[in-house]
């Protein structure tokens, strides 16, 4: 009787165990298409969530990373975000590189933490370098200012990759590349790409344009583009416009019957 007993429960047991695998692969099977879709949101609106390790751990803090885990990652970064604004007064700029890398990991989708981060770098920071009169060697002064430029380059390259519809960080980058790099090209290039995002201020087309007028080769087509700009009426014939097209007009020998009148002395 006893062993029949026994048997009987060892059956029951066995049906409620395979009624519980059947309950979670349905479930499981439920779950999936609803993961998926929205992993797929996730991924259209160019969401990179924050991957909660220990390297993120060592880099907020054990009361920060709990804080993380918890939901408050914007707290967290706002008062992280205060101490980078308190290092940057001390002229701290490891700390300050040191507090955005953690703000810009806990709030990847806050375009202004990436874009402070790349103005600290590139612009204050570098700036001190190359001013540093505890370094008399230039050398290493120009070294150091180069790195804080590809920081800022860095950061915004980054912000942009979790930003992608955000035109600031375009317009940004482009600034980089003009004031600190020289480089005119790549300047006119991120000024377009800011300017083809819906919603951008109409000066990007424009800046994009006087940019392509200092390279060489590109002549012709920035020349079409400012013309076409300057037909588009009296709001886009601004000083600079004008004096970039009465430029490549002589530049590219223009015929006088073509030319944009010559502006009022």
């Amino acid at each position: 009787m006893t062993r029949l007993a026994c048997q009987a429960v060892r059956r029951r047991g066995d049906r409620r165990l395979v009624l519980v695998l059947v309950i979670v692969l349905v479930l499981g099977a439920a779950k999936l298409p609803v993961e998926r879709k929205l992993s797929a949101v996730h991924r259209q609106e160019h969401f990179r969530g924050v991957e909660f390790n220990l390297d993120l751990r060592e880099q907020v803090g054990q009361l920060g990373f709990i804080a993380a885990l918890s939901g408050f990652r914007s707290i967290v970064a706002d008062v992280l975000f205060m101490q980078a604004h308190a290092a940057w007064e001390r002229t701290d700029w490891g700390r300050v590189l040191w507090l955005f890398r953690q703000v810009t990991t806990l709030q990847p989708r806050a375009s202004l933490f990436w874009d402070m981060a790349a103005w600290h770098m590139a612009w204050n920071a570098s700036v001190a370098a190359m001013n540093d009169r505890t370094q008399p060697r230039l050398a290493l002064r120009i070294k150091a200012q180069r790195e804080y430029f590809a920081l800022g380059k860095d950061f915004l390259e980054r912000g942009i990759k979790n930003n992608p519809e955000r035109p600031q960080l375009y317009e940004s980058l482009a600034r980089l590349y003009k004031e600190k790099y020289q480089d005119h090209a790549r300047a006119s290039e991120f000024f377009a790409k800011a300017a083809a995002i819906p919603g951008a201020p109409s000066y990007d087309k424009r800046f994009s344009a006087y940019e392509l007028s200092y390279c060489e080769g590109h002549e012709r087509e920035a020349y079409q583009r400012l013309r076409q700009l300057y037909d588009t009426g009296e709001n886009e014939r601004l000083p600079t416009l004008i004096t970039r097209l009465k430029f490549l007009e002589n530049k590219l020998n223009i015929a006088q019957d073509q030319r944009i009148p010559d502006p009022a002395s």
